[in-house]
């Protein structure tokens, strides 16, 4: 009775004068959001933990422990595979996920993460993994055939000719060449595919020297399926050389006989991928076929890098790779907290980790800006974050020089701006930039004058001392 009057009479007050008077209302605690994290999954047990954990460390060099944004970080070769790998990152609460290493293990986290639309950056290096929220950021041989390409296009070569090895490799830089090809608006390239044989490789390079429509022509096959080892290139592996028959030959002249007596080929751009044994057989096709002339322009791939010394016989060739100076403030921040040197592939694990780190810092963690034009400039020069899920890398230009060694002719953090083999509606990122020093990695987004796009920095190790963890803009 008491409350009843006491209600009643506060109802009473309330008509007599005190007309702002409300009853008391319970409103709802405001949701804190929690901070976006981000989650690695790389090898940290089994066969491949020794690169997962360099992977790993690159990671942290870019996403100190101390700082923000937290990284969680998940082992692929848990028994439980990379699919629980993947749902405890997203238990994690993480925003974006960089790994894992391998194809197959990249399919099976994205199986996971693309239902819920949690981007993945992953470290294959298998074209075919790519796709929509599927980033594959290890070198691809169609990136680097893609490269030669476009250089090889400003170099006035306008035809182009393969012979591979027929293997995965062989074949996967077949439909680069194919498909860069295609996109440029040039013939279909022919395209021969070789075993060890000698006597297979003399006679497609005389088939498709002399007579294009009798082995090999046409677009390049399918490429065999995912291998189960790291599929991550690593371009500087120093156990590929080439045999001791392709040594520092300097007689690379045409055989007694005259060119008069040779039909020109109907290429005047040559693809290559051979190393070793079978390189050095190929150069002797090449020497028999007449074919180490100004005329054809020879192209090969980044491993070439670790063994140009021996290459003399093919002077003049091309290979990319990417710029050691560029990449030597990295590597000397890598070694002063690791005392080791930082495997090639690590570098996809540090512009990964830095370029997520930067986005969420910036909350503009979003398929937009991770595709943006201008793309970035990360620890070995540009990249371009496709929306198919495909990169594309401004890769420097080596030339071989006569008794071997090379030059470097195009830097890596250059770009061919002329050279359009792009598809409808991308730029190739960097055309704007300027050569980054060597002494540090500069590692941010590259613009030009006309865009409006945000600069969104990718931040280096040489910053870490000197910038805030809560900062939001490159100076």
């Amino acid at each position: 009775m008491a409350v009843g009057i006491f209600m009643f009479l506060g109802a009473c007050s309330g008509e007599n004068g005190h007309e702002g008077a409300t009853s008391p209302v319970a409103t709802a605690p405001v949701p804190v959001e929690k901070p976006a994290r981000i989650g690695l999954i790389v090898p940290l047990s089994g066969p491949h933990a020794a690169i997962g954990q360099r992977m790993r460390d690159a990671a942290r060099l870019a996403l100190p422990e101390n700082q923000t944004p937290p990284m969680d970080v998940f082992d692929s070769a848990q028994p439980e595979g990379p699919a629980h790998a993947a749902q405890q990152a997203l238990a994690a609460g993480d925003k974006i996920v960089l790994g894992p290493l391998t194809a197959g293990d990249t399919q099976a986290v994205a199986s996971v993460l693309q239902p819920v639309s949690v981007p993945e950056l992953a470290f294959t290096s298998d074209v075919a993994q790519a796709k929509p929220g599927v980033w594959v950021m290890g070198l691809t041989p169609e990136q680097q055939v893609r490269r030669l390409v476009d250089a090889a296009r400003l170099d006035g070569r306008k035809r182009f000719a393969a012979f591979l090895p027929d293997t995965a490799l062989g074949h996967s830089m077949g439909e680069g060449l194919t498909l860069a090809c295609q996109e440029a608006g040039l013939e279909t390239p022919q395209i021969a595919f070789h075993s060890s044989d000698p006597n297979d490789i003399t006679q497609k390079m005389a088939q498709l020297s002399h007579h294009p429509s009798a082995g090999g022509a046409g677009a390049a096959q399918v490429s065999p399926g995912a291998e189960s080892g790291p599929s991550a290139v690593d371009p500087l592996n120093d156990g590929d050389e080439i045999g001791a028959s392709a040594g520092k030959s300097e007689h690379t002249e045409q055989p007694t006989g005259g060119a008069s007596e040779v039909a020109p080929p109907p290429f005047d751009a040559l693809l290559l991928g051979d190393t070793g044994l079978d390189l050095a057989r190929v150069i002797d096709a090449l020497r028999t076929n007449q074919l180490l002339v100004p005329q054809v322009r020879i192209l090969g791939p980044m491993l070439w890098r670790s063994f140009d010394a021996k290459l003399g016989d093919l002077r003049g060739a091309w290979y990319v790779a990417f710029d050691e100076k560029q990449r030597s403030g990295y590597v000397q921040s890598y070694q002063n907290a690791y005392q080791q040197k930082p495997s090639p592939v690590a570098d996809f694990a540090y512009d990964a980790a830095a370029l997520a780190g930067a986005l969420i810092r910036q909350n503009k963690l979003d398929v937009a800006t991770l595709t943006q034009r201008e793309g970035y400039l990360g620890v070995n020069g540009l990249f371009h974050l496709r929306p198919d899920g495909r990169m594309t890398r401004a890769l420097g230009i080596y030339q071989i020089a006569p008794g071997g060694g090379s030059q470097l002719i195009v830097p890596a953090s250059r770009d061919l701006a002329s050279a359009s083999s792009q598809p409808a509606g991308s730029v190739v990122p960097g055309q704007q930039a300027a050569a980054t020093s060597s002494g540090a990695v500069q590692a941010k987004a590259v613009q030009a004058p006309s865009t409006a796009a945000s600069d969104v920095a990718v931040w280096s190790p040489s910053r870490h001392a000197a910038v805030r963890s809560d900062a939001l803009s490159t100076p």
